[in-house]
């Protein structure tokens, strides 16, 4: 088994699918399974991989950007395939949190989304991967009962992903709805 550097990420979490994200996280790497109470696998990622150790700093700077940015809704319930066969629930509207991942990025751009892989990141809730025994219909069939999912965007988490170290560093709420 390989043993990853370990990464901050700021992520949006979506508890209601936590169980499905942490099965099949155990099921490829089970030192990714988080003991932090906290932690929640399922998200939507806003921005990582971010600072290798976030500061006060870093910390109150995400806090002023999620004062100034009001919580907002989002749909799951459908499945996409990017084109390396990740298979992910994709939000409905993404424009906010696209913005929000915009904002977030220009206030860190040492840290660019994904490392600047992708030039126009897609918010995603990753579910698993294609193979084959995985398709988009058996993954549909293991959330089914679950969608379509409303997800209130109402604060940020700072989790650390790393093999055996999985945690949340820190939370900062959203602003009030407009």
């Amino acid at each position: 088994m390989t043993r990853a550097a370990g990464h901050s990420v700021i992520v949006v979490p979506v508890p209601e699918l936590d169980e499905v994200v942490r099965e099949r996280t155990a099921f490829y790497d089970p030192s990714f399974v988080s003991t932090d109470p906290r932690f929640v696998h399922a998200h939507l990622t806003v921005l990582g991989p971010w600072v290798a150790k976030p500061s006060m700093a870093d910390m109150a700077r995400l806090a002023a950007i999620a004062r100034a940015t009001p919580a907002f809704e989002v749909e799951l319930a459908e499945i996409g395939e990017f084109p390396d066969g990740l298979l992910s629930l994709l939000p409905e509207p993404d424009t906010s949190l696209r913005s929000l991942t915009a904002w977030v990025a220009a206030a860190f751009p040492d840290h660019p989304p994904y490392g600047g892989k992708f030039k126009d990141p897609v918010p995603h809730l990753t579910l698993d991967q294609r193979g084959a025994d995985v398709t988009p219909e058996s993954v549909l069939a293991r959330v089914a009962h679950l969608l379509p999912l409303t997800v209130t965007v109402d604060r940020l988490d700072v989790q650390w992903w790393e093999n055996d170290g999985c945690r949340v560093l820190g939370s900062v709420p959203l602003g009030e709805p407009a």
